[in-house]
């Protein structure tokens, strides 16, 4: 899910930004602000990149297929179309001559 070495990271770098009088209660501290973050990162219901990555191929696969399904819809909209109007065309003199 998230990264501990991240949070770590993160955790330490916020610990060294302290100043000196809070940063020597040393370990506990750092070990607090790991939890905080830690307790928050989950709250917000974050993905990984790896999950990320995943569903931003599943988008992106189903995009292709969606576009050539929409080609496809067009090219049978456009034959559909050219059978029709050899028969509209037929039935129009006739339609003509009986309106005379």
């Amino acid at each position: 899910m998230i990264d501990t070495k991240k949070i770590e990271q993160v955790a330490r770098q916020i610990h060294d930004a302290m100043p000196k009088g809070i940063r020597e209660f040393g370990d506990d501290v750092e070990k607090k602000i790991r939890q905080v973050l830690q307790a928050q990162l989950t709250r917000m219901d974050l993905v990984n990149r790896e999950e990320f990555d995943v569903q931003t191929q599943v988008l992106l696969r189903t995009r292709e297929k969606l576009a050539a399904l929409e080609q496809r819809l067009a090219q049978l909209e456009s034959a559909q179309a050219a059978e029709l109007r050899p028969a509209a065309a037929a039935s129009a003199p006739a339609e003509s001559d009986n309106a005379q």
